[in-house]
C-alpha cells in the first residue's frame, strides 16, 4: 500500500520542483462555494499544487439511520429524500421496494413501470445538474441556465405526482397514492418531445468545446482497478471502463424489460465523468419512451391494507377504514422478523438499504448505502498532484452531494 502520509510526502518532495519554496495550508470548505455542500478538504498546497489532502465528512449531523429507528417504515420516506436530493424519487421508490421485499409484497405492473418512468427522470434531473455545475466550474455558466430549466420542467412532474418538487415524498409502500393525472401525461408528451433538441444545445456547447476538453481531459483521473478498490458503482465506475450498472447485474421494478445500453468510459478522469452521465441522459429518455408507451393497465397501488392509506371519504363513513387510516399513521402494524437488503440504480450508483427487523413496528436496524460517502474517500488521492482549478472541477464531476456523506 502506497505511503500517502503528509509526513512522506514531504520527505520525498525534491525542493527544486517547489514553486515558491513555502508550504501552506488551505481549508477547502466545510463552507466554500466551491464544495457544493458541507463539507471540508483540508490541503496542504505549493503555490497552487497539491501536495497533500484530508477531507473530512459529518457537519450536518443528521442521523438519519438513527432516527429511523424510531418511526414506522412510511415515515422514513420523507428521510430518504434528503439524502440525493438532486434525485429524491429514486430514493423514496428504492426505500419501498426494501420494504416490500420484506413484507413479501408483489406489485402490479402497472406500478413498475410508472416507477421506471419517475425514476428515470430523477436521473435525467440529477445528471443535468451535475454536468451543468461542471461546465460552470471550467467557466462555462450558460449550460448550466440552460439545465436549470430543463430540471424545473422535471419538478413540474413531481408536483403532479406528489404536489412537491425537490424533497418528494413520493409514492407508497405498494405502489403510489394515485394514478398519474391528465396533466402530468401532458407535461410527460412535452418533455420528451422538447427535450431532445434542448439538450442537444447543452451537448454542442461542451462536449467537443476545445477549452472544456483541455480543462477535464486527464485532470481527476482514477483506473478501474483502484475505483473498484475503493468501492465506486454508477457513472464514477463506468467512467472508468467498469460496466456495472444496479439495472442490469439485478434488475429490479421490471427494468428486464426495457432496452437500453450502459455507457462506459476508459480513462476514469473528469471528461469521461462527464461524457458518461451525457449518454446517459440519452439512454434515460429511450427508456421513458419505452416504459410511456407500453404502460400497462390496472391498478398503481398493491392490496396492501396494512400499509396504504383508505380513500379519505372511506375514512369518513366506515369504521374499518377509519380503524386501518389510525394503524397505518400511527405505524401501529407489526411487520414480519428478517433481514432484506435491496439496492437500485441511484442517480451516483448503488444506492442500497440494509433492513434488519425484528417483527416490531420500526426497523431493528436500518443501513443506508450510500454511493457518495463511499467514492469520496477516493478524492484525496485524485487530486494529489494536481492544482486547486483541477481539484474544484474533479470533485463536481463526482458529483459529491453533501447529504449523501452525512446520513
Amino acid at each position: 500500500m502506497k505511503d500517502n502520509s503528509l509526513s512522506n510526502i514531504l520527505n520525498q518532495y525534491d525542493s527544486k520542483e517547489q514553486i515558491d519554496g513555502q508550504l501552506y495550508t488551505l481549508n477547502l470548505g466545510p463552507t466554500h462555494p466551491a464544495t457544493h455542500g458541507i463539507f471540508q478538504n483540508v490541503l496542504t498546497m505549493d503555490g497552487e499544487r497539491i501536495l497533500h489532502a484530508e477531507q473530512t465528512v459529518g457537519y450536518i449531523h443528521r442521523a438519519f439511520e438513527k432516527i429511523s429507528e424510531r418511526r414506522n417504515f412510511a415515515q422514513i420516506t420523507t428521510l430518504t429524500d434528503r439524502m440525493n436530493y438532486c434525485s429524491a424519487p429514486i430514493n423514496n421508490l428504492g426505500w419501498h421496494m426494501t420494504v416490500e421485499k420484506l413484507i413479501g409484497v408483489k406489485v402490479p405492473k402497472r406500478v413498475d413501470y410508472m416507477r421506471v418512468i419517475l425514476m428515470e427522470l430523477a436521473r435525467i434531473g440529477d445528471h443535468l445538474i451535475c454536468n451543468g455545475v461542471t461546465g460552470m466550474d471550467s467557466g462555462a455558466i450558460t449550460g448550466l441556465t440552460y439545465m436549470f430549466i430543463e430540471r424545473e420542467r422535471i419538478y413540474d412532474m413531481y408536483e403532479q405526482i406528489c404536489g412537491a418538487r425537490m424533497t418528494t415524498n413520493m409514492g407508497r409502500i405498494g405502489g403510489f397514492e394515485r394514478d398519474f393525472t391528465p396533466k402530468f401525461h401532458e407535461l410527460l408528451k412535452d418533455f420528451l418531445k422538447t427535450f431532445p433538441p434542448r439538450f442537444q444545445e447543452f451537448c454542442n456547447l461542451l462536449e467537443r468545446n476545445r477549452i472544456f476538453m483541455d480543462r477535464t481531459i486527464g485532470t481527476g483521473a482514477i483506473s478501474a482497478e483502484r475505483a473498484l478498490s475503493y468501492g465506486f458503482t454508477g457513472p464514477n465506475l463506468r467512467a472508468a471502463g467498469v460496466d456495472y450498472d444496479v439495472r442490469v447485474a439485478q434488475p429490479y421494478s421490471s427494468y428486464e424489460d426495457f432496452d437500453f445500453i450502459i455507457p462506459v468510459g476508459t480513462a476514469g478522469d473528469t471528461y469521461d465523468r462527464f461524457m458518461v452521465r451525457q449518454q446517459e441522459i440519452w439512454e434515460s429518455i429511450k427508456i421513458i419512451k419505452q416504459a410511456y408507451e407500453n404502460l400497462p393497465e390496472g391498478p398503481f397501488h398493491a392490496d396492501v391494507p396494512d400499509f396504504y392509506l383508505p380513500e379519505k371519504a372511506d375514512v369518513y363513513q366506515k369504521m374499518e377504514a377509519l380503524i386501518y387510516h389510525f394503524k397505518i399513521v400511527m405505524g401501529e402494524t407489526d411487520v414480519p422478523k428478517g433481514e432484506v437488503y435491496h439496492a437500485v440504480e441511484g442517480g451516483n450508483g448503488e444506492l442500497g438499504f440494509y433492513l434488519v427487523s425484528d417483527g416490531g413496528r420500526t426497523p431493528y436496524r436500518l443501513h443506508f448505502r450510500r454511493p457518495c460517502f463511499i467514492y469520496y474517500q477516493a478524492y484525496p488521492e485524485m487530486i494529489t498532484g494536481s492544482v486547486i482549478s483541477d481539484a474544484i472541477v474533479t470533485m463536481c464531476s463526482m458529483n459529491i452531494i453533501a447529504g449523501e456523506l452525512d446520513a
